[in-house]
């Protein structure tokens, strides 16, 4: 690869603009992009008019070399992307009888029939090759001109990102265009706030003449991208070098290198000691648990959990004495350490974690404003709590309360790693 290629891409849907739909499709496709050496330059988000569509396609197109959209490409009256980029490169659009074959087959496997409306879908622009979508109807279109490379993809997530990963990254891999490995080291960080990082880490990386870094905030992380200046002469290995002693700095805040999530790493961790999880939720309403069933095997280390939302629920799951939540409250200390006490033994798990908070915009006390969270964790060697504060609004305090329980426990296992004995903690 002689040069890193220029990656316009350009989301097009009035329905992102409304905020009817979030808009996925950029940070999906700069991280995948980003993690075979290639930066994204530019993202463009466009409502469904027609002059709007031509205009900022033609700026992409005389900017990029590789041009990729998103959206418009379906049956309706709005899906006019494949009408307007062919019209402002010059170019008719063409009916493609083999689409419409497949088109015909993949209605008819669903018994339904194939109607005027959809024949639409059988079009695309003279000189590109229709790209097949196993998850939908519509074609995606490559078109190669003038030395560029065009890429219109459905909107869809499930049918865009399978249509990236089987056939569009391979076909710009084949072409030189894309790195077999990620041109950067990323340093992922927990418990941290994004200056502290900077101020721990920025003086290491200024040493090193030609290495740039970047600083992502992310719901209860921080993680430092390192990678070389347009030009400088710093290698991968060179970067990593920095990254080692980047970790080593931030000693237990450091996480990993690459990608993996808190939920992750806990997870591999219990996996390999042979030991098991079960939580206790209230505040947080099963997004805890929810984390560890995204991974694929969860069930081998995660056993269960409890959604305890009222008091009532409190007692009767998890045996969770009356007289402590009268006494102490649900959002209190005692609480946390009873929730995780309670669902570690109904479900016989080695560990468990527990959560109970003011997520708001509600509730809250003097002592415990809107966004003061418990968390509790029960181990082999005891059971503790922990009172955290977030600033937010509730989907953020549930996030955060969620990361910081997974941080909780993944600093607990780590201690497991070290060659010493620790003393007995003392329950709050």
């Amino acid at each position: 690869m002689m040069r890193s290629p220029r990656v316009e891409i350009l989301n097009l849907g009035s329905e992102l603009l409304l905020g009817l739909r979030t808009n996925t499709h950029l940070s999906w496709l700069g991280d995948r992009f980003a993690r075979r050496g290639v930066t994204v330059q530019r993202g463009v988000v466009v409502d469904d008019r027609e002059e709007e569509i031509r205009r900022q396609f033609l700026d992409c197109w005389e900017q990029g070399d590789i041009i990729l959209t998103t959206g418009g490409l379906g049956p309706t009256g709005d899906d006019i992307t494949c009408e307007c980029v062919a019209g402002a490169l010059g170019l008719s659009l063409m009916h493609d009888p083999l689409i419409e074959t497949q088109l015909e087959a993949w209605f008819q496997q669903r018994g339904r029939i194939l109607t005027d409306i959809n024949r639409k879908l059988a079009f695309r622009p003279e000189g590109s090759e229709a790209l097949p979508n196993r998850m939908g109807t519509a074609c995606g279109i490559w078109l190669e001109k003038d030395g560029k490379i065009l890429i219109m993809l459905p909107g869809p997530p499930h049918e865009l990102r399978v249509m990236v990963e089987e056939q569009v990254f391979p076909r710009l891999e084949a072409k030189g265009l894309l790195g077999m490995d990620e041109g950067y080291v990323q340093i992922r960080t927990a418990g941290l706030g994004e200056s502290v990082v900077a101020e721990k880490l920025q003086p290491l990386i200024d040493l090193i003449p030609g290495v740039k870094a970047a600083y992502c905030l992310r719901e209860g992380m921080v993680d430092c991208r390192l990678s070389a200046d347009d030009g400088a002469d710093v290698t991968m290995c060179v970067l990593q070098q920095l990254a080692n002693r980047c970790a080593a700095v931030l000693d237990v805040d450091f996480v990993c290198f690459g990608h993996d999530t808190l939920e992750q790493i806990v997870f591999d961790k219990l996996r390999s000691r042979d030991l098991t999880l079960a939580v206790a939720e209230s505040c947080t309403g099963g997004l805890l648990s929810n984390s560890f069933t995204d991974i694929s095997g969860s069930s081998k280390v995660l056993l269960g959990g409890c959604v305890c939302y009222s008091n009532d629920a409190k007692v009767q799951m998890l045996e969770v004495p009356d007289c402590l939540l009268r006494q102490h409250g649900a959002v209190s200390s005692e609480t946390a350490v009873a929730m995780a006490m309670g669902v570690a033994e109904k479900l016989e798990a080695d560990y468990a974690l527990s959560v109970t908070g003011f997520a708001g915009p509600g509730g809250g006390t003097e002592t415990a404003p809107v966004g003061t969270v418990f968390l509790g964790l029960h181990g082999p060697d005891g059971t503790w709590s922990q009172k955290v504060h977030f600033n937010g609004d509730r989907v953020t305090v549930k996030k955060l309360a969620v990361a910081r329980a997974l941080d909780w426990l993944r600093r607990e296992l780590n201690k497991k790693d070290l060659p010493v004995i620790r003393e007995q903690h003392a329950m709050d």
